[in-house]
C-alpha cells in the first residue's frame, strides 16, 4: 500500500444525477440489507480526487465547505444513551469552540457500516455512494421548524443559521469507503438538483448533483479516531460556502484486508 503522504490524487468513480432527470431518494431502514434506492437517471463518472491532508491547515468550512478538526471522545456510538447524553454535549462544545457559534442544536445521528453483518447486528445503514448534499435552501430552514416549532424557528432564523454535519469513524480509523467532498467554490449552483427524499416517516428534500468536470474534489485518507470532518450542508449566509456535495467512494488504494468502514454522522443546527 502506498504511503498516504505521497498520494497526491486518486482516480475513482462517483455517481451523479443526469441533467434533466427528476431524481428521488428512497432510503432503506437501518439494519435492512436492501440498499438505498434512487429513482431518476444517474450515471457514474471518473473523477480525480485530491488528497487534502497536505492542505488541511488552510482548508476552511466557510470557503471549501468542509474542515478537519481534532476531537477525542470515549463515547460508544452504538450506545444510544451515551450518544445522546454525552456525545451531543461534546459536539455542541466542539462547534462552539471551532466555529465561534453562539448556540448549537444536535438533532440527528446516522450510523453506517460497510458490511452486511455489522449493518444487521447494529441496525445501521450503508455508506451512501451517490453525490449529494443533505439540504436545500428550502429544506434547511424547514428542518429547523420541524425540530423546534414555527415560533422558536422564526426567532432563531432572524440571525445566521447553518447546518453542519460532524462525520467521523466509529472509534476506529477509516480505512475504506472514505468521503469525496466537492470544493464548494467549484460547485455550479445549476448542477445542484432538488431531490425528494422519500423516507418511511418523513418526506424531505436534498440535492443530487450533475457531473461537471470543473468541480474540484478532495478526500482525507485514513481518518483517525480523534479526527472529525465538519461538512457544511446549508448556510443562510449567501456570502460563504452554503452547500457541500459529498459521496462515499471506493478508494483504489485501499488494502485488500482493510476493515469495513464504520462511521457516524451527527447533524447540527449552528447559530451565529
Amino acid at each position: 500500500m502506498p504511503d498516504i503522504a505521497q498520494i497526491e490524487t486518486v482516480t475513482a468513480l462517483l455517481k451523479f444525477v443526469v441533467s434533466g432527470s427528476k431524481p428521488v431518494s428512497v432510503p432503506n431502514e437501518p439494519g435492512v440489507l436492501k440498499l438505498h434506492r434512487y429513482e431518476g437517471e444517474h450515471a457514474e463518472h471518473v473523477v480525480r480526487i485530491e488528497n487534502a491532508r497536505p492542505r488541511l491547515g488552510e482548508i476552511s468550512l466557510d470557503r471549501e465547505g468542509f474542515a478537519i478538526v481534532r476531537h477525542h471522545t470515549d463515547v460508544d456510538f452504538y450506545n444510544e444513551q451515551q450518544r445522546t447524553q454525552v456525545y451531543d454535549r461534546e459536539v455542541e462544545a466542539l462547534l462552539k469552540r471551532e466555529l465561534g457559534a453562539k448556540k448549537v442544536i444536535v438533532f440527528d445521528h446516522t450510523l453506517r457500516a460497510g458490511d452486511d453483518e455489522t449493518r444487521v447486528k447494529r441496525v445501521v445503514r450503508e455508506p451512501v455512494e451517490m453525490v449529494h448534499n443533505d439540504y436545500t435552501a428550502r429544506s434547511g430552514p424547514q428542518r429547523l421548524r420541524d425540530q423546534v416549532g414555527d415560533a422558536e424557528a422564526e426567532e432563531l432564523l432572524k440571525g445566521r443559521m447553518a447546518i453542519v454535519n460532524v462525520w467521523r469513524g466509529n472509534r476506529k480509523p477509516v480505512k475504506s469507503m472514505p468521503l469525496a467532498i466537492a470544493d464548494a467554490r467549484t460547485i455550479d449552483d445549476a448542477d445542484l438538483v432538488s431531490t425528494e427524499r422519500r423516507a418511511k416517516d418523513r418526506i424531505g428534500e436534498i440535492q443530487h448533483m450533475v457531473y461537471n468536470p470543473d468541480t474540484h474534489w478532495y478526500y482525507v485518507p485514513d481518518m483517525e479516531p480523534d479526527e472529525a470532518m465538519l461538512i457544511k450542508c446549508y448556510d443562510s449566509d449567501e456570502s460563504v460556502a452554503r452547500f457541500t456535495a459529498h459521496s462515499a467512494f471506493v478508494d483504489p488504494n485501499t488494502a485488500a484486508d482493510a476493515p469495513f468502514r464504520e462511521s457516524i454522522e451527527t447533524r447540527t443546527f449552528v447559530f451565529f
